[in-house]
């Protein structure tokens, strides 16, 4: 798999099709390229070029911990520096729930490097911020603080990310664990400042100033309610909106397998979405 050094980190990648309009996916959490191959082989098979990627402390990527930025900044301008080495600029992006969030700050960014957006399972809300705060930092600064590096090292994700990668053992074990939990806490701050947001991170004036064409899938549980989609699309001028799945669950997260079973229809909207905009 072809990996690229970038902004001071090792960027593996992958590329589906070889002609037509770049497109960049990216999954959800901080879940690996493996996660989106299938949709994004559905989407490239319609025609595109369609760019899969492992984000800092996802998949194959190396561990990234701080930096001042968002963890989503970051990710964001991971993928220009990327793109632009592909030669790939401009170009569609999108994702699903953490992904969506990094294509709009993508946008917010690089407006002159987007010529439209794919966002799928919008996240906001109180309920999802509590979540995923606790989910991205919260249980991992408590490993910390109990049990030094070592612990971090033991977590499902970070076992994970040691497996694909053995060298970020010795990463995070260097790390100082002060350090570590300050750097998660900073990042822990930043995502509950962007709670109250209509989208977690972005502000209403900020979504109305995304002025290139979205197609905007809504997710259909209490992390990614109907309604946190319903108002982006509300807030983007050149937003259409594309209902998929039936009303919101009551449950954290929809079962992915019930997206699996949906997934020949999403990359079917995802692809007419691009067609309209222009692909």
């Amino acid at each position: 798999m072809p990996t690229v050094h970038l902004n001071g980190t090792d960027i593996p990648h992958e590329i589906l099709g070889s002609s037509g309009s770049w497109v960049a996916l990216a999954p959800g959490g901080r879940r690996g390229m493996d996660d989106i191959r299938s949709l994004a082989a559905r989407i490239a098979a319609g025609g595109f070029r369609v760019l899969v990627y492992d984000r800092r402390n996802c998949g194959a990527a190396p561990v990234s911990v701080g930096g001042g930025n968002t963890e989503h900044e970051v990710w964001a301008d991971d993928l220009h520096a990327l793109l632009q080495h592909l030669g790939a600029l401009p170009a569609f992006i999108g994702g699903s729930s953490s992904g969506c969030r990094l294509s709009i700050d993508f946008a917010l960014r690089y407006p002159q490097a987007v010529r439209g957006l794919l966002l799928w399972r919008v996240t906001g809300g109180a309920f999802a911020v509590k979540r995923l705060t606790e989910k991205y930092y919260g249980e991992y600064i408590r490993a910390a603080r109990e049990g030094g590096m070592a612990a971090v090292c033991a977590t499902a994700h970070f076992s994970e990310l040691i497996a694909a990668r053995p060298a970020n053992r010795e990463v995070l074990m260097t790390m100082d664990p002060a350090q570590f939990i300050k750097a998660m806490g900073e990042w822990d701050a930043q995502f509950r400042a962007g709670g109250g947001e209509p989208v977690i991170g972005a502000s209403e004036a900020q979504l109305r100033s995304i002025n290139m064409p979205a197609c905007i899938v809504p997710g259909n549980d209490l992390t990614h309610p109907r309604s946190a989609a319903e108002k982006l699309a509300r807030l983007m001028p050149r937003a259409e909106l594309h209902p998929l799945m039936g009303k919101d669950l009551d449950v954290d997260v929809d079962a992915p397998a019930n997206w699996d079973a949906k997934e020949a229809e999403l990359a079917a909207m995802l692809t007419a979405g691009l067609r309209r905009m222009g692909a």
